[in-house]
């Protein structure tokens, strides 16, 4: 599936190119399960701010799940036929079969199936690195903001098995209810205009102590004006289109500490290591990957839309 042109949906359409060919060091996964993120519907419209711009025509996806296939040069031969997710760079996953760099495959563990590995990489990772970095503490009130999303519901449970006390914000009964399933004590929706009074009084008065601000914009402001004296506010999304401004010295004056949007540059060297680990969680029955909705590859917009009407829960994949 190729984006024709800057757009709507619709300017996915199908078409057919020459088999892949892994270069030195690369391998070729036949497709199973392509992953889909909010950024990339963004970037199909022309108006991402924070990611490199590819020129049209071009083949979206960034995540795979499938089995190696042919070997470049330098590739150890014992990852051939082996179950994969994979990172394909910014491009090239909505297909049948994609190359990606043998450094960057993480297998993909007995007892779990393809679609659901894939519901964990690279969220699961995300996830797992934001809550790390939010130092959260057992008996804590931490806030996530869509939580029915497919970080989210993650951060949900990572949240709950740390030994906190979840708040799950989302817009809808549907979103709310699988907030609530996967271990949310209290749920808002954040449509209701109190939804933050709500918040402070789940919270006995005093605010969230962690806030999970992956919404930004005028939502996230209401998050953080929540947020707990001494708490800490970490951002790592603006599906709302606008990252949360935080004033430093309204933070400051507040003890809360801003852990940005930035954070999230880091996780690179870490994402393998901590999918491995959600991974092997999800085998346990510990963690479960929501996967709300799946699509054949050649109804990708029909999938692009789902995920842009904010009506999906969870993980949206593309089967192949």
């Amino acid at each position: 599936m190729r984006v024709t042109s800057f757009g709507d949906p619709g300017v996915l359409v199908p078409g057919e190119a020459p088999d892949p060919v892994a270069g030195p060091g690369q391998v070729v996964v036949e497709v199973s399960v392509a992953g889909i993120t909010f950024v990339e519907t963004q970037i199909r419209r022309g108006v991402d701010r924070w990611q490199a711009r590819p020129e049209p025509p071009y083949v979206p996806g960034g995540t795979v799940a499938g089995r190696v296939g042919p070997l470049g040069e330098d590739v150890d031969p014992d990852w051939s036929g082996r179950r994969v997710v994979a990172g394909t760079g910014e491009s090239g996953g909505f297909a049948e079969r994609a190359v990606a760099a043998a450094r960057d495959l993480i297998p993909v563990p007995e007892g779990l199936g393809l679609p659901e590995a894939l519901a964990l990489y690279p969220d699961g990772g995300t996830a797992l690195g934001l809550v790390e970095g939010a130092r959260i503490r057992p008996g804590e009130w931490v806030l996530v903001e869509a939580a029915g999303g497919g970080v989210g519901s993650l951060l949900v449970q990572l949240a709950r098995a740390a030994g906190a006390r979840v708040v799950g914000a989302a817009r809808g009964a549907r979103k709310l209810e699988l907030a609530r399933d996967l271990g949310a004590e209290v749920v808002v929706d954040y449509s209701d205009p109190d939804w933050a009074k709500r918040v402070r009084e789940a919270t006995g008065g005093a605010g969230p102590d962690v806030v999970f601000d992956g919404v930004g914009g005028e939502i996230g402001l209401a998050a953080f004006e929540v947020t707990a004296d001494g708490g800490r506010f970490s951002v790592h999304g603006a599906s709302s289109g606008e990252v949360t401004a935080i004033d430093p010295a309204r933070a400051r004056r507040h003890g809360v500490e801003v852990i940005g949007i930035e954070q999230l540059f880091g996780f690179g060297p870490k994402m393998r290591h901590w999918a491995g680990r959600v991974m092997s969680e999800a085998v346990a029955g510990r963690i479960r990957p929501v996967i709300g909705q799946t699509f054949p590859l050649d109804r990708a917009a029909d999938a692009h839309a789902a995920i842009e009407s904010r009506g999906a829960l969870g993980k949206t994949l593309l089967l192949v």
